[in-house]
């Protein structure tokens, strides 16, 4: 939640801003202490996941009512006994989590791993010590209150509509539990989602695609950018990107993901994506004064209204923008299409109603009738939103090849069109096509093609029209670059970085020199675009 740190400049003189901020901050929320908690039955308690939350009207004015009247309900909610959650038990291995998020990693005795998620979240550890009791942690605790307490616990039955693989969040009030151990007292008496740990052997787990291997995004592209025998189902990764969207999950960033994999018919690894962690779907942020310019300013923090900004998907998706170039790089214009409107069929009225009636009586009752509207609107949204989607992405492309030797084949199958097919080099038997996409002078300005590693061959059966700018990344190892097509005007260039190529090329082709910077010579480098050092 580091978007609390943005320099308060932008938002009035330093003078008048500070005053309000310490106005504001002067009677802050109270810590975050035990909740009081009224015990039902022997199963049930009622208890709000942050009372702390609420504030003054003078406050809410300038920094958001956000979800504060749902952190600050009581709701009834089931007690969680480690040594009967699951047959066997849970025992408790692990204290982790982010600089928000308070985890506890458990495993049952069959050595299948879960973890328990505080639903309440502290971003000041993030701050240096100092800082954090200060006005500006103080304001960054209070602005807890822009998640939904209770958003992730309806996603799984959205999702599974969806055809997007899940966890399978429970929400759970954790009493002071012998079974917690060295554990007890950082996390006894508090409410926490219970799920499953999205990793290893989930052969077991149909949401999450009975996949005997699931990894880490770090693995998963490790592997991606080391040969073309892994690949993600890109047209499930779309799915599961549109389905972000629709819920207003901003923060999609590598690390929220990980990846079922299974058996290709041509031997290699296929990866379908496992979104997690849905802490910031639901995000509502623009109801405050100064909240509502900050949007302004970071377009990301979008709050998730009845309608979503077609102007701003672009900001909206910033997180994953990476992911999306990577990822979805060889999919159409027609393949958005038809996943947009099939969500849009599944995800339907009833699936709607029946997803939000898993909440808590007093949840739905505060708020159901609002989320019911605002998904619905959203729905109607999809293939919009989608077609918006893919005029972002194919703006600008780079379609990187692997640490393998590669073939990439440039020629235009109509006017106006450049199509590019990427094949496997093989000695003994014909190269094999890795992926292939056509690309059109009226979606796609600039497109730049990178050998990353391996001994790869570029080959230029025509040259790009002059609507599209093409440029050739060489990359490690000792490539070629063969220019068969006539010397027509073209603005294609190719970037050599002088370790030996072979260029045969049309006059017209410019060729620089060029010193490759590390995120685009091979695919260790190439990670660092992602994030996954």
């Amino acid at each position: 939640m580091s978007f609390f740190l943005l320099n308060s400049r932008i938002l009035m003189p330093a003078g008048l801003c500070t005053a309000l901020l310490c106005h504001a901050c002067s009677a802050p929320a109270a810590p975050p202490a035990r909740p009081q908690v009224r015990i039902l039955s022997d199963s049930t308690v009622q208890v709000a996941a942050g009372p702390q939350y609420a504030r003054s009207g003078m406050h809410n004015f300038f920094w958001g009512r956000h979800y504060r009247a749902l952190w600050a309900l009581p709701v009834t909610v089931p007690v969680v006994q480690l040594r009967t959650a699951v047959p066997g038990g849970l025992t408790p291995v692990q204290e982790g989590g982010s600089f928000q998020t308070k985890n506890l990693r458990l495993v049952d005795r069959n050595g299948v791993q879960y973890v328990l998620r505080s639903v309440d979240k502290d971003a000041t550890k993030a701050l240096p010590e100092g800082l954090q009791d200060g006005p500006i942690g103080r304001l960054m605790k209070d602005q807890t209150s822009v998640i939904n307490p209770y958003g992730a616990y309806i996603v799984p039955r959205l999702a599974q509509a969806a055809g997007v693989y899940h966890t399978n969040p429970r929400l759970v009030y954790l009493a002071d539990d012998p079974g917690l151990g060295e554990f007890r007292q950082s996390f006894a008496n508090a409410l926490y989602l219970l799920e499953e740990r999205p990793e290893g052997d989930q052969s077991l787990v149909a949401s999450f695609g009975n996949s005997t291997r699931v990894e880490s995004s770090r693995k998963v592209f490790t592997n991606l950018l080391a040969s073309p025998q892994f690949r993600v189902d890109a047209r499930n990764y779309l799915r599961a990107r549109l389905f972000d969207m629709w819920l207003g999950d901003w923060s999609r960033r590598e690390d929220q993901w990980r990846w079922a994999s299974f058996a290709a018919p041509d031997g290699g690894i296929r990866y379908r994506p496992i979104p997690r962690d849905r802490d910031h779907a639901f995000f509502k942020f623009n109801d405050g004064f100064f909240t509502h310019i900050i949007g302004w300013v970071k377009s990301n923090y979008q709050t998730f209204d009845e309608q979503i900004r077609l102007a701003d998907v672009e900001g909206l998706n910033r997180a994953a923008r990476p992911m999306d170039k990577s990822l979805l790089v060889y999919l159409s214009r027609e393949d958005f299409r038809q996943i947009a409107d099939s969500l849009q069929q599944q995800l339907s009225p009833a699936v709607i109603q029946q997803a939000l009636s898993v909440w808590p009586k007093e949840v739905y009752g505060l708020v159901g009738q609002e989320f019911e509207q605002k998904l619905n609107g959203r729905r109607n949204q999809l293939p919009a939103v989608a077609d918006k989607f893919y005029t972002l992405l194919a703006r600008n492309v780079e379609l990187p090849g692997t640490d393998r030797p590669e073939r990439f084949v440039v020629d235009m199958p109509a006017q106006q069109q450049v199509r590019v097919r990427v094949y496997l080099r093989h000695t003994t038997r014909p190269d094999s096509l890795a992926g292939q996409r056509t690309f059109r002078t009226g979606e796609t300005s600039i497109l730049k093609l990178f050998g990353l590693g391996g001994n790869d061959v570029f080959e230029l059966r025509a040259l790009p029209p002059a609507g599209m700018t093409l440029q050739l990344y060489d990359g490690a190892g000792q490539d070629v670059m063969l220019g068969t097509a006539p010397p027509t005007s073209t603005r294609t260039t190719v970037f050599d970085s002088g370790d030996g190529n072979t260029l045969t090329l049309p006059r017209t082709v410019k060729v620089k020199k060029y010193m490759p910077a590390a995120n685009e010579f091979d695919a260790a480098g190439w990670l660092l675009r992602h994030r996954l050092y």
